[in-house]
């Protein structure tokens, strides 16, 4: 195989993306087997070499010569009448059901209490019936309740060029798959931060869909309140093919965004100085595509995590109830917090939590975009002390938690920015990060010429 012109260009190819892949399957220049091949052959080739948490190459090489025996038709996004996604190898989060497989959630325990699922998630199904060609169901913080990728049964997450930095979590090995090439996107979810802070950590694009998007049937919840699916990825113009697949019927128009806010920087206390600067970036950016600027004030954004992490916890410890001796101290003592809660406490902070989503519900009415750092660090050491990096990072995104909010990650120099929109506002967002990753392939052509 090595001697294939069409395979070695695969190989040798810096950057997979969406659009190009997908154009090359539609000229008949690719080939989906030739795709698969391609990412099973770079398949776990983070420094922790555990991407996937489950994987088998035969099957996801039926998959690819199932794709393409799929007939080709006329019209759609690259004109062959196929799906966005046929013949592009993505890979999913282990907790999503795929029939056949087991599904960890993160943990040994589940993977042998529940043995392989009898069927296909709603995701997966939607998946193989689009034509995309599932590489494998990937690493992740065990139960979706953390956010560096650290996992003591499984090994903590490395990147694949960083030996010493951990992807961030809990969409873990959704992140190496894209970093390492054997995934062109990757399905992440996001209950606090769990696209946004890995897309940050790892140099990627983003998106968390809208709360209520997408069909949970055969996937593993953590707090039903906070959960939404979403997408891990390398370019921003790839965005709204990717959200609108998560739409089960065709999206309505989006008016576009014209005005956004960035957070004030007393708020950016203990971030980097690069972050800070990426964010002024990112200001300018956005102004240069024609959007008129302003700032939000967002101290009162400070309790957001006090709000958040007993909600969560509460609502986990029911999922997980009976079962709390089996997983690592830190999670089993937010497990056991959350069970010890009173009805009063909850319906506390359920009115709490509404107020705070009706508050950032009337700023969006105003401002239409939110901007401001998905973490406030560029990377996370390997083997440090991540005991306070919790609190620190989800200070950032639990307030487009509270408010259930579709958030883009986009890439900046150092770490990345988070944009978000109004709920059910998806498609407008999405057209925005299309722009500005445009805006951005113009710019370094311009700067090359």
């Amino acid at each position: 195989m090595a001697g294939c012109p069409a395979y070695n260009l695969i190989m040798t190819a810096p950057l997979w993306t969406v659009r190009g892949l997908r154009g090359g399957l539609a000229a008949g220049t690719l080939q989906p087997s030739g795709l698969a091949r391609a990412a099973l052959d770079r398949a776990n080739g983070n420094y922790s070499r555990n991407t996937y948490l489950w994987q088998d190459a035969a099957w996801t090489q039926a998959e690819a010569a199932r794709a393409e025996a799929m007939p080709r038709g006329a019209d759609g996004a690259f004109g062959d009448g196929r799906a966005p996604l046929w013949g592009l190898p993505v890979s999913v989060k282990d907790c999503f059901d795929l029939g056949g497989a087991p599904t960890s959630c993160g943990v040994e325990f589940y993977r042998e209490l529940h043995g392989r699922a009898g069927a296909d998630s709603w995701l997966v199904e939607r998946l193989r019936r689009a034509g995309a060609v599932i590489t494998g169901k990937t690493h992740m913080h065990p139960l979706a309740y953390g956010i560096t990728g650290e996992n003591a049964e499984f090994g903590d997450c490395l990147q694949p060029a960083d030996r010493g930095a951990l992807t961030g979590g809990s969409s873990s090995g959704a992140a190496a798959s894209v970093q390492e090439g054997s995934a062109v996107a990757a399905i992440g979810t996001d209950t606090g931060g769990s696209i946004r802070a890995p897309a940050a950590l790892c140099g990627l694009a983003g998106y968390r869909a809208s709360l209520g998007r997408g069909d949970w049937t055969g996937a593993g919840h953590l707090a039903e309140s906070f959960d939404t699916m979403g997408w891990l990825f390398r370019d921003l113009e790839d965005t709204p093919l990717l959200a609108e697949f998560l739409v089960p019927e065709e999206p309505a128009a989006a008016r576009p965004i014209v005005r956004f806010a960035a957070i004030s920087e007393d708020f950016l206390h203990d971030c980097e100085p690069e972050i800070v600067a990426s964010l002024r970036a990112t200001v300018a950016e956005l102004e240069s595509l024609g959007l008129r600027g302003s700032t939000f004030d967002g101290g009162w954004w400070a309790n957001s995590f006090e709000i958040f992490a007993p909600i969560q916890a509460w609502e986990a410890a029911r999922i997980h109830a009976g079962h709390f001796d089996r997983f690592e101290a830190s999670i089993r003592e937010r497990l056991e917090w959350g069970a010890r809660m009173g009805t009063a406490e909850v319906e506390a902070l359920r009115r709490r939590h509404a107020e705070f989503r009706a508050r950032v519900d009337e700023m969006l009415e105003g401002h239409e975009l939110l901007v401001m750092p998905a973490a406030p660090v560029a990377r996370l050491a390997a083997g440090a002390d991540h005991s306070q990096t919790r609190a620190r990072l989800l200070r950032y995104t639990t307030p487009f938690s509270l408010a259930g909010v579709p958030v883009v990650t986009v890439p900046c120099a150092t770490g990345g920015m988070q944009l978000a929109a109004a709920r059910g506002s998806d498609e407008a967002l999405a057209q925005l990060a299309a722009r500005m990753g445009a805006g951005r392939k113009a710019a370094d052509r311009q700067r090359s010429a």
